[in-house]
C-alpha cells in the first residue's frame, strides 16, 4: 500500500514536535451493493475506499488527519500538519522508527471471493429471494431485497514498531417485508451476513429466511394492539440481544468509560447482574460477522469476558482509553473507514447460554410479554435508557404463548434490567447487524439464547 521507508519516514516526522506515540492506518476496500424494490432491480453499485490516516498522541491528547493522496510529499506532509496540530514546539530526535512486521493467522478463509463472482450470480439470489417474499402471500404488498459485498484490505503501523496487515471479505443479505390490508402495513425482516465469501449462501437458508420475513409481517398484520404495564418479559435470542448490546454493551467500551459517562465506571469487581448472566464480547468467532483477525489498532482480536455471573469483569479498551483509564487495549478498536479515528467498539456482544430450558422459561410465566423477534430503537448512552420496538411479540397467559400482539415497546434502563434477568436459555443465537458510534458505522453481531426478565415497562395500547 506504501513502501515501507516511506511509512517509517511519516512515524518520525509524525512524532518531531514532541508526540509520544505515531500510528498510521491505511485502507483499501473494494464494495459491492444490488437492490430490488418494486419488482426491479433499482441500484447496482460498485465502490472503493481508498487512503490513509495519521494520528498521534501526547499523554492523553489525540491528533488525527487522514487523506486520499498516497504521493510521498502528501504523505510526509500530512505527518508534519499533525504533529504541529499537537504542538507547535519541536524536538530532537535520534533514534529512527524500525518496524517489525507480523501477520496474525486468519482463520476466516474465504472459499469464493465476491470479486470473482459474476454481478448477474449475485442478482440472482436477489431476485429469487425476493420472489419467494413477494408470492408468499397476496397480503404482503412490497418487497425489498439488498445484497452486499465487501473486501478490506488494512495495514496499520506504529512508533512503538507494529506493523501488521489483515484482510477482511464479509457478505449480507438483507430483507424485508411488508403486509397490508389496506388500512395499515406492518413489516418483518432478516438480514443474515458472515465474514465470508459467495460461499455464505451454502451456509444460510436463504428461503427459509425470507419466508420468516413474510411471515412475522403477516402476524403482525392480524395481531391486536399490545396492552402496557409492568410484567415480566421474555426476550427471545439472536436479535433479542439488541438490548444488551444498546443499553449496556456501549456503556462497557472506553469510549463512555474513560470519560466517566457509563454507570458501569468504576465498577469492576462488583456484582452489576444477576448472577445467571455472563456477558461476552468475541471478536474471534470463526466466520461471524463482527469477528477480525486484528483490530483498527493493530492489536490482535481477542475473546473479552465482560460479565461473568453476574461481576464485571472487564471493559473494552482501545489505545487510547487504556491511556485514560490505566489498563492494556484488547484488541476492540475498530473504525468505518480511514476517515475514522479509531476507538473502543463491540464485535460479536453476546449473553452467553444458560441452564434454563426455553418451554420452562415460558411455562413460569403467568401474564406477560414474549418478545420473539426486536427492532429498532433509542438509548441515552450516557444513562443506559432506552426504548425498543418488537417486530413480533405475542402474550403470554398462564405459562403458554397465547397470543399475537403488535405495537410492543420494551423500555427500561441497562443497569436496571440486568439484576432482573432471572432465566437464562440454552438456545444462543447471534444475528447481524450494523452499529453506529463515534468512530462510524461498523458490522458486529448482537446476540442471547433466550432470557426471561422478571419486570420491565411495557409500552402499548392503555387499558381502557
Amino acid at each position: 500500500m506504501l513502501p515501507v521507508f516511506i511509512i517509517e519516514k511519516a512515524l518520525d516526522l509524525a512524532l518531531e514536535n514532541g508526540a509520544d506515540f505515531a500510528e498510521i492506518f491505511i485502507e483499501d476496500t473494494l464494495k459491492n451493493t444490488l437492490t430490488m424494490t418494486n419488482d426491479k432491480m433499482e441500484a447496482v453499485i460498485s465502490g472503493r475506499i481508498h487512503g490513509y490516516g495519521i494520528r498521534v498522541f501526547s499523554g492523553t491528547k489525540s491528533v488525527y488527519a487522514y487523506s486520499g493522496d498516497f504521493s510521498q510529499r502528501s504523505v510526509y506532509s500530512l505527518a508534519k500538519e499533525v504533529a504541529a496540530a499537537l504542538s507547535s514546539k519541536k524536538i530532537d530526535k535520534t533514534d529512527p522508527i524500525i518496524l517489525n512486521k507480523q501477520i496474525f493467522e486468519n482463520k476466516h478463509i474465504i472459499a469464493n471471493y465476491p470479486l470473482a463472482v459474476e454481478a448477474k450470480e449475485k442478482a440472482k439470489i436477489v431476485s429469487e429471494t425476493y420472489r419467494i417474499i413477494k408470492t408468499y402471500d397476496p397480503r404482503i404488498v412490497q418487497a425489498s431485497v439488498t445484497y452486499l459485498d465487501e473486501d478490506r484490505s488494512i495495514m496499520v503501523a506504529n512508533s512503538e514498531g507494529v506493523f501488521t496487515e489483515d484482510r477482511a471479505v464479509r457478505t449480507r443479505l438483507v430483507m424485508n417485508a411488508v403486509a397490508g390490508d389496506g388500512n395499515q402495513n406492518q413489516t418483518g425482516g432478516e438480514s443474515p451476513g458472515r465474514r465470508m465469501g459467495f460461499e455464505m449462501f451454502e451456509k444460510v437458508n436463504v428461503e427459509e429466511l425470507a419466508k420468516s420475513a413474510a411471515k412475522t409481517a403477516l402476524t403482525m398484520l392480524s395481531a391486536p394492539e399490545c396492552p402496557s404495564g409492568v410484567m415480566p418479559v421474555v426476550i427471545g435470542n439472536g436479535f433479542g440481544g439488541v438490548i444488551f448490546h444498546e443499553a449496556c454493551g456501549h456503556a462497557l467500551e472506553a469510549t463512555s468509560v474513560a470519560k466517566g459517562n457509563s454507570v458501569f465506571a468504576g465498577k469492576l469487581g462488583e456484582k452489576i447482574a444477576n448472577e445467571k448472566v455472563t456477558a461476552i464480547d468475541d471478536g474471534t468467532l470463526e466466520s461471524e460477522w463482527g469477528s477480525n483477525t486484528i483490530d483498527d489498532e493493530g492489536t490482535k482480536t481477542t475473546k473479552n469476558v465482560l460479565i461473568e455471573n453476574g461481576i464485571l469483569k472487564n471493559y473494552l479498551v482501545d489505545r487510547l482509553g487504556a491511556r485514560r483509564m490505566n489498563m492494556e487495549p484488547n484488541g476492540c478498536s475498530r473504525r468505518q473507514s480511514y476517515k475514522y479515528a479509531p476507538t473502543s467498539r463491540m464485535s460479536n456482544t453476546f449473553i452467553a447460554p444458560g441452564e434454563d430450558e426455553s418451554d420452562a422459561i415460558i411455562a413460569s410465566v403467568a401474564d406477560g410479554l414474549y418478545a420473539k423477534k426486536m427492532g429498532g430503537g433509542s438509548v441515552n448512552p450516557v444513562t443506559g435508557e432506552f426504548n425498543f420496538a418488537v417486530q413480533e411479540g405475542y402474550l403470554i397467559k398462564n405459562g403458554k404463548i397465547d397470543r399475537p400482539v403488535r405495537g410492543a415497546t420494551l423500555i427500561g434502563k441497562g443497569s436496571e434490567v440486568l439484576p432482573k434477568i432471572d432465566m437464562v436459555g440454552k438456545d444462543l443465537a447471534l444475528a447481524e447487524g450494523m452499529c453506529g458510534s463515534a468512530s462510524g458505522s461498523i458490522p458486529t453481531c448482537v446476540g442471547q439464547p433466550m432470557i426471561r426478565v422478571s419486570s420491565m415497562t411495557v409500552g402499548g395500547r392503555e387499558a381502557k
